[in-house]
């Protein structure tokens, strides 16, 4: 009895594991809800209202797709996912029909569209979010003041640090000019007590300034979209994330690294100031790098499945980001740069993909 029990083979697969659809998007929702708290608290209640929407909208979009597919996927936390990442990506001014109609394309168009999850080639909320860029371009670029920050009652318009570095560079050429914090500051750009206090205790008084904009970036206590702000808790949670094996070291250890080479050796010629002057601290702390790098371009279902894959997608993408964000007409270049990487995935898991055991290259002779 006890050799038959031995001989007995189960049919596939062999391997269990914990990880599902909805723990691995639970996973990522966790660890993407401190940097919205964050953004709500910073903002204010818009904020908070702008990623409602922006979840109903995802949820109706689910609905819809799956309902026509026969399928009942809103469980499974993808869509939620989906919905958070593109509130993430929206100013916090911006009209509310503008997150709902971006989830609404993300799911129906960019995920439903090719048959749902696993089948899209490209990440629906950066999608969305790059779909209702060209759409309202405007809406998509008033940017408002940290409540926090002001002290307002109401909501102050004014420049992302990147768009403010971006309109300055005309007065930023010629030998000698200024980098990216050096005409941030010509502009009396508010730093806030909390960054000049740490400023003061690790730099003493010797550029203040300087870095009290750079612990600002840090924190998030900058204009700019509402899930992107803070980069200490990005951080943490795409540490979180990495912990968790969730996602791969891969991608945002060589997508950052290859910006940050790139930025360190050429960043300083849009300013005037030769090779080797990039700020790079600067740029690795300002806009939607570290949710691009973490959160977006980690995404399973259009990245490559390979590590020598997707050290050759992160490389692009890095490569990507610098070439838009320094030299194109836009101050930011992670979304664009992710998606067109996203097209060339089928291609680079051809070429890197593992050889099959018991296929062999046939060769031909020449007649």
């Amino acid at each position: 009895m006890e050799d038959e029990k031995l001989k007995l083979i189960t049919g596939s697969p062999q391997i269990h594991s914990l990880a599902s659809t909805s723990r691995v998007m639970g996973g990522v929702i966790l660890a993407l809800l401190p940097a919205g708290i964050w953004g709500v608290w910073l903002f204010g209640p818009r904020a908070g209202a702008v990623i409602l929407v922006s979840l109903a909208g995802a949820a109706a979009g689910e609905l819809i797709g799956a309902g026509l597919m026969k399928k009942n996927t809103l469980a499974d936390g993808s869509a939620f996912l989906t919905g958070l990442l593109v509130a993430y990506n929206m100013p916090v001014s911006v009209p509310l029909y503008v997150p709902a109609t971006a989830s609404l394309f993300a799911l129906l168009v960019a995920k439903w569209t090719f048959g749902g999850l696993g089948n899209n080639w490209i990440n629906p909320a950066l999608a969305g979010r790059v779909f209702v860029f060209f759409s309202w371009t405007s809406a998509m670029t008033k940017w408002t003041l940290p409540v926090k920050l002001t002290g307002a009652a109401e909501a102050v318009t004014g420049a992302t640090v990147l768009g403010a570095v971006k309109t300055g560079l005309a007065d930023l050429g010629g030998p000698g000019g200024g980098g990216p914090v050096e005409f941030l500051k010509s502009l009396d750009f508010p730093a806030s007590a909390f960054a000049q206090d740490l400023a003061r205790g690790f730099q003493g008084l010797t550029g203040l300034e300087t870095e009290a904009l750079k612990w600002d970036l840090f924190f998030g206590l900058t204009p700019g979209c509402i899930g992107e702000v803070s980069t200490l808790l990005l951080l943490l949670g795409g540490a979180a994330l990495l912990f968790t094996r969730i996602i791969n070291w891969e991608i945002p250890f060589f997508y950052l690294g290859s910006f940050a080479l790139l930025t360190g050796i050429f960043g300083g010629l849009p300013f005037g100031k030769g090779l080797f002057a990039g700020d790079v601290v600067f740029h690795l702390l300002s806009g939607g790098l570290i949710l691009g790098a973490f959160f977006m371009a980690t995404d399973m279902v259009t990245s490559p499945l390979t590590k020598k894959g997707m050290i050759i997608y992160a490389l692009g993408t890095g490569f990507l980001t610098f070439l838009i964000r320094q030299y194109g007409s836009f101050p930011e270049g992670v979304s664009l740069a992710i998606i067109l990487m996203n097209i060339f995935v089928p291609v680079i898991n051809r070429y890197t993909g593992p050889k099959r055991f018991g296929v062999a290259k046939t060769k031909t002779k020449a007649a």
